[in-house]
């Protein structure tokens, strides 16, 4: 269940990429989460001040 980022909710900060122990998040204009790299611990969704990220259900 990797973290999902709502495109059209993120404004790009990074705050979510800055805690990420694995380094899956990458920002430009908006966070993307590499479902290869994320081992869904839930840290980028309890950062992400926009609510725009969530663990997806599989």
């Amino acid at each position: 269940m990797p973290a999902v980022v709502d495109a059209e909710l993120c404004t790009g900060c990074g705050s979510c990429a800055d805690v990420c122990p694995t380094e899956a998040i990458t920002v430009n204009d908006v966070a993307v989460v590499d479902p290869e790299e994320c081992t869904d611990c839930g840290s980028c969704v309890d950062e992400c001040p926009e609510e725009a990220i969530e663990l997806e259900d599989d």
